[in-house]
């Protein structure tokens, strides 16, 4: 047997198991020594109970002195046991049988592991594992530290443990081979891969289980930074790959220098920084492959379209894709108003459209007619053709897969008289901020510009968190304030996962402002309301035919209101922090001051107590969006991204960041070379390799 064979080579693996084994993405004895454990039981070693801490995972053995059933609402068996010392410990059992209660008899020896717990009698364990065993012959410790694997339906520790043993004994027979070089190893004081496997499938009593809890164990280590290096080295591939083809080169653009003219505003110094990095980028032959980042109201989607007038006066079609109807709806009217004076023909393209519009837009794209196109996922249709496409903006890219990031760039493909294939220019847009190790990693393979600077006169967004008891002082407020002519939002957010509960409670909310103040001009949009209908209400509103916008949460991104300068959001505690960010951003960008109040519901958790406040303290994206790494995780923030390819087995970003800089700085080192890519990527990715092409 080799460790590249099936898993079918192992004993007692047939189909049903082997179906059960690639739920777990397993599919080769290798693939089951990088099956790492979560975590680990310490069963070397009996604890004496009155060494036993609250939360710990302890081994205790003491004699039987009680069994019983205790007659309270969720009746349990009880049993007690004393260790030597005469310290008690109770065990709890909530689902037993009736023979199972009848093992437990005074006098016989119990050895039990589970959590200590503090319970209405003392310490005791609920539902540990158990053996019953004779005094005179007490069963022998485990000699190494016993992994808990992640597992699936119908497929147990011990059948996992089994399969396990006969792979570190195939690993024993056939060592793998070491891929990273000695200096690397050397310089971060790293062991060989197989003494790491070894290690953490099999550790010893003598290793530091407080590293190996924390994951800082060097044999740990060791595979966090070669599954790392293996993610950055694929992104570099990626990039070198992307960056080998050719693409339309567009070196100067007349019409966007006449839109600065016009613009009734300067750009700022890091605005006018990102599109000098993006136009030396669109002046190459080879495809442009940005992220761009900007807080909340930072003026990125002038950005795009500057950037869309180099491909239009250079004879090339731009596609802008947005995740929702309003955010496309609001690129739409923004790139009317500026390009349509400059003679550039605008194409709209959503999933509502009538079937004579659809049509009437679809030619216009098809012959070339419209230079600029914005949509929807509906640009994703096979039936959408491009007549000569050059650059591809992505707006929101988080909510995208990566898979449908490369459907619209297969649009644009085509190849040259050479022969050689021709790629669009790739800009991606984001106003989620990402930290910046988070983007480093994520998104490798992009060349990352950050607008970090908001435009002059913006004043912060003074932001308070009141408990829910004061709602309806916070409505009569909110009423006062749009008599005075200010007009404001109030959310609602998700109560459910449930877009009809959802539209209910800002129905309710809408019918309680209008029972209470008549005078008050009310607008409600929901997800369950139709393109136009929402369309509708965000233009009346845009035109201060409205005081108030009742909304769920569908005006997230996109919404540009200047007039509107007061946002109540309830519930705030069942929202992420990003997603907080970005609903309060929708006010605050005109002159007047504006106020935000995150109204919640107690009693609050210590996580929704922490969220709540960083938003109160600070207005800026990007250290929100730390804070949001550390509470969180990257998994979250990430989006569909993260679902694209980023699922690592055991390193952890959030954990691990303090790697990234130094991984980094070796995947370069090692990309020069053709000897570790592959290798890695058939180790960590393997039958997830297609990733590498989106």
């Amino acid at each position: 047997m080799h460790i590249t064979d099936d898993l079918t080579s192992l004993k007692g693996v047939g189909d049903k198991l082997a179906e059960k084994l690639a739920k777990l993405g397993l599919a080769s004895v290798q693939d089951l020594l990088f099956h790492l454990p979560l975590r680990y039981q310490d069963k070397t070693r009996v604890i004496p109970i009155a060494d036993l801490l609250f939360g710990q995972d302890a081994l205790i053995e003491g004699e039987i002195i009680s069994q019983h059933m205790t007659k309270t609402r969720n009746s349990s068996l009880l049993v007690k046991i004393a260790d030597a010392n005469g310290q008690i410990l109770s065990c709890r059992f909530f689902h037993f049988h009736y023979r199972q209660a009848q093992q437990f008899k005074r006098g016989q020896m119990l050895r039990a592991y589970g959590e200590v717990r503090n319970g209405p009698t003392g310490l005791e364990m609920v539902h540990p594992s158990y053996q019953l065993f004779n005094p005179q012959n007490p069963p022998p410790l485990e000699t190494t530290l016993t992994p808990v694997y992640p597992t699936t339906e119908g497929l147990g520790q011990a059948s996992l443990l089994k399969l396990i043993d006969q792979a570190l004994e195939c690993l024993k027979e056939n060592p793998l081979a070491e891929i990273l070089p000695d200096e690397l190893l050397n310089d971060l004081k790293l062991p060989g891969i197989n003494q790491a496997l070894l290690t953490l499938h099999k550790p010893q009593a003598s290793d530091d289980l407080y590293l190996i809890k924390g994951f800082q164990h060097p044999s740990q280590q060791r595979l966090i930074v070669e599954e790392l290096l293996s993610s950055q080295l694929a992104l570099q591939l990626m990039r070198q790959q992307e960056k080998a083809h050719g693409a339309p080169s567009f070196a100067t653009s007349p019409s966007s220098e006449k839109l600065l003219q016009q613009l009734p505003f300067e750009l700022t110094s890091a605005q006018q920084r990102v599109l000098n990095e993006i136009s030396d980028d669109l002046s190459m032959p080879h495809p442009m492959q940005r992220l761009v980042q900007g807080d909340v109201g930072s003026g990125k989607t002038v950005i795009a379209a500057l950037a869309a007038l180099y491909a239009a006066d250079n004879g090339h079609q731009v596609v802008v894709m947005a995740p929702t109807e309003i955010l496309a709806e609001q690129h739409l009217n923004a790139f009317l108003e500026w390009l349509e004076p400059l003679n550039i023909k605008v194409a709209w393209l959503n999933g509502r459209m009538k079937a004579a519009e659809r049509r009437y837009q679809m030619a216009l794209i098809e012959s070339g007619e419209a230079q600029v196109v914005i949509g929807t996922h509906a640009l994703f249709q096979d039936a959408v053709v491009f007549n000569q496409l050059g650059l591809v903006i992505i707006d929101e890219q988080h909510r995208f897969g990566v898979h449908q990031r490369l459907a619209l760039q297969q649009k644009g493909k085509k190849f040259d008289d050479n022969g050689e294939e021709i790629h669009p220019h790739q800009l991606v847009m984001t106003a989620t901020p990402i930290p910046r190790t988070l983007a480093m990693t994520a998104y490798g393979d992009l060349d990352l510009s950050i607008i970090d600077e908001l435009p002059p006169g913006r004043k912060p967004i003074e932001t308070a968190v009141i408990n829910n008891e004061k709602r309806f002082e916070i409505m009569q407020h909110l009423y006062a304030k749009c008599k005075q002519g200010v007009q404001a939002y109030w959310v609602c957010p998700l109560i459910e996962e449930s877009e009809l509960l959802h539209a209910q409670a800002a129905e309710v909310t809408a019918t309680q402002f209008s029972d209470n103040w008549p005078d008050l001009r009310i607008g409600l949009v929901h997800g369950r309301l139709k393109g136009e209908e929402k369309a509708l209400v965000m233009n009346a509103f845009k035109n201060h035919q409205l005081d108030l916008l009742v909304a769920t949460t569908v005006i997230e991104v996109g919404v540009n209101v200047p007039n509107a300068s007061l946002m109540i959001i309830e519930n705030a505690e069942r929202l992420g922090l990003a997603q907080l960010h970005q609903l309060r951003g929708r006010v605050g960008r005109g002159d007047l001051q504006s106020h935000c109040v995150l109204l919640y519901q107690a009693p609050l958790s210590e996580t929704g107590k922490a969220r709540l406040n960083i938003m109160r303290d600070s207005n800026d994206g990007f250290v929100i969006a730390e804070e949001d790494l550390k509470i969180r995780g990257p998994g979250e923030i990430l989006g569909t991204r993260q679902t694209g390819g980023l699922q690592f087995r055991i390193a952890d970003l959030k954990r691990d960041a303090k790697w990234i800089p130094t991984v980094q700085k070796w995947a370069q080192i090692l990309s020069q070379s053709n000897r570790y890519n592959n290798p890695l990527q058939a180790r960590w990715i393997g039958h997830r390799m297609d990733y590498q092409h989106a």
